[in-house]
């Protein structure tokens, strides 16, 4: 069975929280919980826990690239000179973040512009002492089916939430219960929200692996922006599901 774990990734370990979960049938349930520490960093958390397992996906709140057309602007650029760009946008939204928005109205923070790149910065250094300590390569996965044993996805807690109609509340668990069991966590360990992130950072994990092949079009990148989105990573969330009306019997 392939393990999920979640990271709420932050700059400081304290704030770093972990979930390590499965996808039995249409519910992830969540077997470990915990945040790091000075003493112990979420590298070390993530590696003991994934200690063993043969298949592996881990999903990052964090994102894991930067704006292709801010990267092609500062390549070459001086103090003092012109940034010259169509669209100021471009240069601090990754297309995935566009995505998003358009999807379930949601804008993530501009790596490009936020304080959230250094966030970013911490999230990819997490990701590169897991694969040296555990000595996989861990890519990103871009399909459910590839054949990578140990694969990372990006991820976005609200996103999640939203996609699940459920309340767009960081640290929280309501609206999510069918679909994420956390019942066999000690309590006071979900007290902390960013192990509760976590969770819903693992639940993303078990929606990207049980998107029937023909759905994952609907929220992978589309062929134009597949390249780009390679260099800019790409957020993982469930399509927004539509409310169904009911109509009064016998009308």
């Amino acid at each position: 069975m392939i393990a999920l774990l979640g990271i709420d990734c932050s700059t400081d370990p304290r704030k770093t929280g972990l979930a390590l979960g499965e996808l039995r049938g249409d519910v992830v349930h969540i077997s470990q919980c915990a945040t790091g520490s000075k003493d112990k960093l979420p590298a070390k958390i993530a590696c003991e826990w994934l200690r063993g397992r043969d298949e592996v996906l881990i999903a990052l709140d964090a994102p894991l690239g930067w704006p292709r057309s801010l990267g092609a602007c500062l390549a070459n650029h001086r103090a003092g000179s012109l940034i010259q760009a169509d669209d100021t946008n471009d240069l601090f939204r990754r297309a995935t973040d566009k995505a998003i928005n358009d999807r379930l109205k949601k804008r993530p923070l501009e790596v490009g512009a936020n304080l959230i790149a250094r966030t970013a910065v911490a999230a990819l250094k997490l990701l590169d002492e897991i694969r040296h300590s555990t000595g996989r390569p861990i890519p990103l996965a871009w399909a459910p089916e590839e054949k990578e044993s140990w694969r990372a996805i990006e991820v976005y807690p609200a996103a999640t939430r939203i996609g699940h109609r459920a309340p767009d509340k960081g640290g929280s668990l309501d609206g999510l219960k069918k679909l994420l069991d956390c019942s066999s966590v000690p309590p006071e360990l979900m007290k902390s929200e960013h192990a509760v992130d976590a969770a819903v950072c693992a639940l993303a994990a078990g929606d990207f692996l049980r998107t029937p092949t023909d759905e994952i079009l609907k929220i992978a990148p589309p062929d134009h922006q597949r390249e780009t989105a390679k260099i800019e990573g790409w957020i993982w969330a469930p399509w927004k599901i539509k409310e169904q009306k009911v109509g009064r019997s016998g009308s």
